[in-house]
């Protein structure tokens, strides 16, 4: 069989197939991105609890157990609660879709809001075991806070984080060890 024979009966088979075949062309450029210069920024925070992991995730690792240690309601409200794609909403305001998980963890995002850049916000939680007896719960957040005015702006808000996140990481460790919670603060 000759060489342009062949070549035309494999791109006869790959059109068949529904596949393009490779060629030796350069691909397109990508589309810019919609932020031009985004700044992503982490902010990692974990606490440890005198507690096994996985005694520890049972008592604070449902999706919507949220609501207990941010002391706001929290509902499910598409999917099952700890089910990849399962959406809660977070005082009445705040929707965040379960993107990921294991045995001890899960990661979840919000969705694109109309009107709004999106900040790539995902959140993840997790209970790590230490020692046969205890364990740490690392909370890590990332997204782009580029849509900041300015550094004093990046600044204040990361602080908030951090005091929001860490206080539940608090609340987190006292459930988790057998304790109870003071009534939330007034908002």
């Amino acid at each position: 069989m000759s060489n342009r024979l062949l070549k035309t009966v494999v791109a006869c088979a790959l059109a068949i197939a529904g596949v393009a075949p490779v060629t030796s062309a350069q691909p397109p450029a990508p589309a810019p991105l919609a932020i031009a210069n985004p700044t992503y920024t982490a902010i990692p925070m974990e606490i440890t609890v005198n507690r096994p992991a996985a005694e520890v995730w049972k008592r604070v690792g449902k999706y919507c157990d949220i609501g207990e240690w941010l002391q706001v309601p929290c509902k499910i409200t598409s999917g099952q609660d700890n089910e990849f794609g399962a959406v809660r909403t977070i005082a009445g305001t705040v929707i965040e879709i379960l993107v990921g998980k294991t045995e001890l963890s899960y990661t979840y995002t919000q969705p694109v809001r109309q009107g709004q850049p999106y900040n790539l916000y995902h959140g993840t939680l997790e209970a790590r075991p230490v020692t046969a007896t205890t364990s740490k719960l690392v909370y890590t957040l990332i997204f782009d806070n580029s849509q900041l005015p300015d550094e004093a702006a990046r600044a204040k808000d990361l602080a908030q984080r951090r005091t929001r996140f860490t206080q539940a990481l608090q609340n987190m460790k006292t459930l988790a060890e057998g304790g109870t919670l003071p009534p939330p603060p007034s908002r």
